[in-house]
């Protein structure tokens, strides 16, 4: 997942530069920086490294503010019910991704 997202921040950098909490300065700069770190959490995960799951924990926290831009601005847009509903159910599963990745760092600190 990492690495397909990752990659689509240089593909379409626009669709994630709207995501960006609008207090945030360098939009696009964050869409590629966020990119990079996301390509290199991809790589980490699929090779067992380390740093990849705390690595990854970090940045799903860090991005968690863009998904909840996402929901607050579909909302605010009034854009189709079923796409609002799934931009706020997205937020909560947030979770269960930070928990995979701290579980990953377990599993790879015992190997």
């Amino acid at each position: 997942m990492f690495g397909v997202v990752g990659a689509l921040h240089f593909v379409v950098p626009a669709m994630f530069e709207a995501t960006v909490p609008h207090v945030l300065p360098q939009r696009r700069a964050l869409v590629y920086a966020s990119g990079v770190v996301e390509v290199a959490c991809a790589v980490g995960l699929a090779t067992k490294q380390r740093w990849a799951g705390p690595l990854s924990a970090a940045t799903l926290l860090a991005v968690w503010p863009a998904n909840i831009q996402m929901a607050v601005d579909a909302s605010s847009q009034h854009k189709p019910i079923a796409q609002q509903i799934g931009l706020w159910a997205r937020v909560p599963l947030q979770l269960p991704m930070i928990a995979t990745a701290i579980e990953a760092a377990r599993d790879n600190a015992a190997d």
